[in-house]
């Protein structure tokens, strides 16, 4: 998962560029870069780290031009360290062209092997966004042959692309000299939004909040097997490219992923975690009375919502028990339980007078390897809690996701093989409530406003295990697996979830 954004502008965008990195921090900190374009010459610079620590003043001064890419990037596949494999990725045939990529391609290791023989194009890296960038700029140089680019040429391009590309994928990518180009895997996994500011510029982003933010008005969302091609003029150019295009976005984006003062796909991302407090109250009424509960409280920060609707819900005290530390930055593995320990009590730190001598109600967004809701679970205990009940505001995480959340594989899920009671055990509370799937999807579809594309359902692979692309089985899985050679785990070890700051902080 990582955070795109492309600008056509008739004002230098560097700075536009930069401060709508800042609004999509939250979907990637391992490295960030910018490219713009002055004439037909591309200026660029990228680098590990968060966006405040990659951009100084001196790289600000060498990124000129009206129009222009970004990313922030988490790693799903590829190596974690190679700073080489920051994005924007470059190829210089035809014409000229930078892209970032949010997704997972999941045949980009077959894909790799056609562009070496058939294509005669050259990989450096293990990134999968580099062989979309070269099927791309395949499919763009067999569409023109040499000839002036055509706006027909590049939906045409797109189209082909379509067909050779499995798996996820929102790109961006500028064209030299010609305008930027947007589009979306068929099935709209990823999410891609559009808008324009006062001033005429058209600004693409994978969250309305990085419109709203920078003051641009939202004008849609991009659809799925669109393209959307802006030229440097401004004008906006579409066409759908796919064959047999259906919304099914992720659902984990709603979970946990994205800001809830975010819009994807006419699903308010708020909305959808209120809905699932609401349906979720009800699953914790058929576990556990009401009456045997004294206080709800949410583990920061995703929760919140739907802990607080679920309290309102029940009638009972909702508390913000729990105090995070802001300051602490991203988590290694770190060999030893007691070490681990100590980091998550780093993170977290409990009011002890919201839990002595009471039964509380743990609300998380989703638990993926238990081993923060266990220590969690034992820092309530510590505080003076008499009873400690969980529940989880999505269901069990059961299977591997392949498009673009780099989840462990299934035998790291706590949840996979495992009954309900048998992950209580392991978590050590007194009560475990899950959401259960359908409710989910359920809650989450209902925070769709009307005029909206309509849904064709979810991508819930992790929590049900169907693959909206059709195309993965376990083999499929171990080969995505074995591109993961990053020595850094991209599940905090020491949270069992996703090693984000914060989906609320950006």
């Amino acid at each position: 998962m990582c955070g795109i954004v492309g600008v056509v502008s008739g004002a230098p965008v560097n700075q536009l560029i930069y401060d709508a990195l800042l609004l999509l921090q939250h979907r990637g900190q391992d490295a960030a870069g910018i490219v713009t374009q002055l004439g037909r010459k591309f200026f660029m610079h990228k680098a590990k780290g968060m966006v405040r620590d990659v951009f100084r003043t001196r790289n600000m001064r060498g990124l000129p031009g009206n129009s222009g890419l970004g990313q922030v990037r988490y790693p799903t596949a590829g190596n974690a360290y190679n700073e080489e494999e920051a994005q924007p990725f470059y190829v210089n045939a035809p014409f000229g062209i930078v892209l970032v990529h949010n997704g997972n391609l999941t045949n980009a290791h077959a894909l790799k092997a056609e562009l070496f023989s058939t294509d005669h194009r050259h990989i450096n890296t293990e990134s999968d966004s580099e062989v979309l960038l070269n099927v791309l700029a395949h499919e763009l140089e067999r569409t023109t042959r040499g000839v002036q680019l055509q706006v027909d040429d590049v939906f045409n391009a797109v189209a082909n692309v379509h067909k050779r590309l499995r798996g996820s994928y929102a790109v961006i990518a500028l064209l030299a000299g010609h305008g930027v180009l947007a589009f979306r895997d068929p099935h709209g996994i990823r999410p891609l939004s559009m808008g324009r500011g006062a001033d005429g510029t058209v600004m693409v982003a994978s969250e309305t909040v990085t419109l709203e933010g920078t003051g641009h008005q939202f004008e849609r969302h991009v659809a799925p097997g669109e393209a959307v091609f802006i030229d440097l003029a401004g004008t906006v150019h579409t066409r759908q490219c796919a064959q047999d295009p259906k919304l099914q976005p992720c659902i984990f984006e709603y979970v946990y992923l994205a800001r809830p003062d975010s819009m994807l796909d006419g699903i308010s991302v708020y909305q959808a975690r209120l809905n699932l407090g609401e349906t979720l109250a009800k699953r914790v009424i058929s576990t556990v009375p009401p009456n045997e509960i004294d206080v709800v409280i949410p583990i920061p920060e995703s929760s919140r919502p739907s802990a607080t609707q679920l309290a309102h819900l029940l009638g009972l005290p909702y508390r913000e028990a729990f105090v995070k530390n802001r300051y602490v930055g991203r988590t290694f593995i770190m060999p030893g339980q007691a070490v681990r320990k100590k980091s998550v009590r780093q993170k977290l730190n409990a009011i002890a007078s919201e839990f002595r001598g009471r039964n509380v109600l743990l609300v998380d967004d989703s638990i993926v390897r238990g081993t923060t809701s266990r220590e969690i679970v034992q820092m309530a205990r510590d505080a003076g809690a008499k009873k400690v009940y969980l529940a989880s505001a999505a269901p069990p995480v059961r299977y591997p996701n392949v498009y673009g959340i780099d989840m462990p594989t299934a035998s790291e899920l706590v949840a996979h093989g495992r009954t309900v009671e048998e992950v209580r055990e392991i978590i050590g509370c007194d009560a475990l409530i899950y959401q259960d799937v359908e409710g989910m999807k359920r809650a989450v579809a209902a925070a769709q406003g009307a005029g909206f594309t309509r849904l064709d359902g979810f991508d819930a692979s992790c929590f049900d295990g169907v693959y909206v692309t059709g195309d993965i089985n376990p083999d499929d899985i171990a080969k995505i697996n074995e591109a993961r050679i990053g020595q850094e785990d991209p599940l905090d070890e020491t949270s069992g979830r996703l090693a984000l700051p914060n989906a609320q902080e950006a």
